[in-house]
């Protein structure tokens, strides 16, 4: 299985990935990077600009780029895109006015010539909130039963707690392991 697949590339080098981590500001990006990197989470601000970090997960190293969310950053993600092998989108759960907005910038991220067919993971975060919708709910919203030219994954997480996150990893780690056949 998967298990025994992993082993075997682990005595291989070890393969290099490129991740963009997206979604509207507030979502909870920073946080998610720094609970995949074993970080601390209790401060986080605002990120402005971008932020780096090489995450090691089931044999691989992930270079993650977390790329600011405010409005104004917006128009310049398309500039992070390229040589992109995973995208992962991240939406606040409980903003729910926000939803047709993050929704928005999704599809058109996704419209990118540059990352057709590029596996899109959807970490539904802060579902540790009395108020966060379901990811079901989230991924109805989203259309993403609509994506047909690339692999695709709503996870509901915490990126606080960590709940979900490693789930959301072997989902990855699966996509990985698929591309290599």
């Amino acid at each position: 299985g998967l298990l025994s697949v992993i082993q075997r590339l682990k005595g291989s080098p070890e393969q290099e990935l490129r991740i963009v981590l997206l979604g509207l500001d507030n979502a909870g990006k920073t946080t998610l990077l720094k609970c995949l990197a074993s970080e601390e989470v209790s401060t986080i601000t605002p990120t402005q600009g971008f932020n780096i970090k090489s995450v090691h997960s089931h044999g691989f190293k992930l270079n993650v780029w977390d790329i600011g969310g405010q409005r104004s950053i917006r128009p310049y993600w398309k500039k992070y895109l390229g040589s992109t092998d995973l995208l992962i989108y991240v939406i606040d759960s409980a903003d729910q006015k926000r939803f047709e907005e993050t929704g928005q910038e999704l599809a058109e991220l996704t419209e990118e010539e540059c990352l057709t067919g590029v596996p899109l993971l959807v970490f539904a975060n802060k579902q540790d909130l009395v108020t966060a919708a379901p990811a079901a709910e989230i991924a109805e919203g989203l259309s993403l039963h609509t994506y047909r030219d690339r692999e695709w994954q709503i996870q509901a997480c915490s990126a606080l707690s960590g709940e979900g996150v490693q789930d959301g990893m072997n989902w990855i780690s699966s996509q990985i392991m698929n591309r290599k056949k």
